[in-house]
């Protein structure tokens, strides 16, 4: 017994003799945008061995979210780079001894889990075979959107919403956290932001909000009846198909 436990020591010694770290760059790039890095508290990436679904690395994006003259504005030819060595991404050391079907999951930086946006892909990962340079990019899209105001911790009566509406707050934001503003890079002109209203389950209106400054978009809320209200805003672009939504309830008494 003693010489084949000693003999299946002497293998997996031998085993891991041949293991090699082997490194891959992970970055997540915010769609028609740059890349998610430490402003927004870095994209949570996930790398899997896909056969065990075994977790091999894990780790969040740092560094910055790029040059904007190079991704944005620069025609993009094959083989050219639009990263650099400060442009966010997550840097995994895995140690494998033969190739392994790599799953890779990335997740937005966004608070509430329900709502994250992911994308994920699938390859072969060699040993020492490093995955470096703009390394395994993937994309994520959507618009980061968060209702700031009304409060829907306070109850608001009908009587005064009739006086003066609720002044409804959105803040949109790329992804990335690039700024969205009038005329600008991302142009707050395509992206059509609205509140649905809903009461009893039941759509009653809905709310154009318009671009007042950098991410802020304000509408009028009027209300006629008393109850529990959702509001939900999204925010639509058109041209790029990005989208994105956040939801709050208000409770109106007499």
């Amino acid at each position: 017994m003693k010489y084949i436990l000693a003999a299946c020591f002497i293998f997996l010694i031998n085993l891991s003799a041949f293991a090699t770290d082997t490194k891959i760059i992970v970055r997540a790039k915010a769609k028609d945008a740059k890349f998610i890095g430490s402003s927004l508290g870095g994209a949570e990436v996930i790398i899997r061995n896909k056969m065990t679904n075994a977790i091999l690395a894990q780790g969040k994006t740092e560094g910055s979210t790029g040059s904007t003259d190079l991704i944005m504005k620069t025609p993009y030819t094959r083989g050219m780079r639009i990263t650099d060595d400060k442009t966010a991404k997550f840097l995994a050391t895995i140690d494998i001894n033969e190739p392994v079907f790599i799953t890779i999951e990335v997740y937005s930086t966004m608070a509430d889990e329900n709502a994250r946006v992911s994308a994920s892909t699938d390859m072969w990962l060699i040993p020492g075979k490093d995955v470096l340079g703009e390394g395994v990019v993937l994309e994520i899209p959507g618009f980061l959107v968060d209702i700031q105001s009304p409060d829907s911790t306070k109850n608001m009566s009908l009587k005064s919403i009739k006086a003066e509406p609720l002044k409804l707050k959105a803040k949109v934001v790329m992804m990335c956290g690039c700024p969205i503003n009038e005329g600008g890079m991302w142009n707050s002109e395509q992206i059509e932001v609205k509140a649905i209203v809903k009461l009893k389950n039941e759509i009653t209106s809905e709310v154009p909000l318009d671009f007042v400054t950098t991410n802020i978009f304000e509408g009028d809320l009027k209300l006629e009846k008393t109850g529990d209200y959702e509001v939900i805003i999204y925010a639509y672009d058109s041209v790029t198909g990005n989208t994105g939504v956040d939801t709050a309830h208000y409770i109106i008494t007499k």
